[in-house]
């Protein structure tokens, strides 16, 4: 008997034993905001470069690795979007060096319309001087290089970590597209996603958030983050010893509203900083590993493209978004390649052991998809991102299309494509979903 005592005396006090942590995690940030002046990226009104520096622009990487010994990045930046030849670039440089395969990667972008203009993104909507292109090539080349670098240091930063997931909310985001509309459906998604990492200590060492809406108060030639970038440099205010990383979720219909101050912005980020605290400061959920993803692609169709007659039509009598774009369609006609039928559309979905689905959209989506998905998901575990990886156009459901107006037909024009995309791009996003989700196993 007194045997039996013992053993189950060490038992229990073997159990009680703190056990290894199953997370590793390192976070790095690297100051991108330009050194010279630059053309704006967002807005196709504005007629000359950037005017100066408000707040300065980061790019920001959280390394995980877990139980397994694989490494996973998740990167986040004040920018308006990486092209899907900046992401290329910045996977080339780095998945050898660190042993990171492509669904294991996520650069995402704040969407902020005070950055600079990166690769080609959004290049018809803007008249850049041969001037103006030197500088944001030279940028862009910077940037890429930038970028690998961070992803090497925050994997050489790798310690033992314990990861917690809850949601909170602001209500600061409007849907736009009832700006003009009352009579449209007005849907919105208010929640803020929050990942705390913490070291085994308790301390917190990073705090990855989200939250679906527009970076778009100001619209002046003054850099910075907008919302986004007041909210990070907010939170690291309260937490000193932390680093804050936005992740952009599904706002393409969604704006801050009212807008067109500065100290808007400041305000929205402090509120959504609030909204943060609020939950790094209540129970939150633990996140177990292993961490399982996939990257993949489906085919969305566009609509039929107009004719070359056309093109020339609207770049004779068009307004300028038209004209614009019939000239670098045109242009491309004249070089001998066809206007495209469909894009290769990437989507990425994380899962962390069976606490949280993460799933990373290209483009820019509207907050329809970040219903659908946590509806059919789990609205309490499902964080849907936006504005990831590739962003080349907005990503409309059906209803959308239907409507038309900017989301669903015209700002194709600003992004090159010749036409909007085909009813079935909901269908065929949600579907890819499921079957990356299925894949990655219960």
């Amino acid at each position: 008997m007194r045997v039996t005592c013992f053993f189950w005396a060490a038992l229990l006090t073997f159990a009680a034993l703190p056990c290894p942590a199953a997370w590793k995690a390192g976070v790095a940030r690297v100051n991108i905001t330009p050194a010279e002046s630059i053309w704006m990226a967002g807005y196709a009104s504005r007629d000359h470069p950037s005017e100066g520096v408000y707040a300065p622009l980061y790019v920001k990487a959280l390394a995980l690795e877990d139980e397994t010994g694989k490494s996973y990045v998740l990167v986040s930046s004040d920018l308006l979007g990486f092209t899907r030849s900046m992401s290329d670039a910045v996977f080339e440089r780095v998945a050898g060096p660190h042993s990171l395969t492509r669904d294991r990667l996520v650069l995402n972008a704040s969407h902020t319309h005070s950055g600079p203009v990166t690769g080609q993104l959004l290049r018809p909507a803007y008249i850049l001087e041969p001037e103006d292109e030197v500088v944001v090539k030279r940028y862009t080349a910077k940037l890429v290089e930038q970028t690998a670098e961070l992803i090497g240091r925050a994997l050489a930063k790798l310690e033992p970590v314990e990861l917690s997931f809850e949601q909170g909310f602001a209500g600061f985001a409007v849907n736009r597209r009832r700006v003009g509309h009352r009579e449209y459906p007005g849907p919105v998604d208010h929640d803020v996603p929050v990942l705390a990492i913490r070291k085994l200590g308790g301390d917190l060492s990073a705090v990855l958030f989200g939250y679906s809406c527009h970076a778009t108060v100001t619209s002046d030639y003054e850099i910075h983050g907008d919302w986004p970038g007041f909210a990070q440099s907010e939170i690291e205010r309260i937490y000193p010893e932390t680093v804050a990383l936005f992740i952009n979720g599904c706002g393409a219909d969604q704006n801050p509203l009212p807008r067109r101050r500065i100290e808007l912005a400041r305000k929205y980020g402090e509120t959504l900083a609030v909204a943060v605290q609020l939950v790094l400061e209540a129970k939150m959920k633990p996140v177990a590993g292993p961490l399982r993803t996939v990257h993949d692609t489906v085919r969305l169709p566009l609509q039929v493209a107009p004719t070359r007659a056309e093109l020339e039509r609207r770049r004779r009598e068009g307004s300028r978004a038209e004209r614009q774009s019939a000239a670098f369609l045109l242009a491309k006609l004249d070089r001998g390649e066809s206007l495209p039928d469909g894009y290769d559309y990437p989507i990425q979905v994380w899962r962390f052991g069976g606490d949280l689905t993460f799933i990373s959209l290209a483009g820019e989506v509207v907050a329809d998809y970040s219903l659908i998905l946590k509806k059919k998901f789990g609205w309490d575990n499902t964080w849907v991102s936006g504005y990831n990886n590739d962003v080349f156009a907005y990503i409309p459901t059906r209803r959308i299309v239907r409507e038309g107006g900017y989301e669903g037909a015209t700002s194709m024009l600003g992004y090159g494509l010749p036409a909007p995309f085909e009813e079935s791009v909901e269908d065929l996003i949600i579907d890819k979903v499921e079957e990356l989700r299925r894949r990655l196993g219960p």
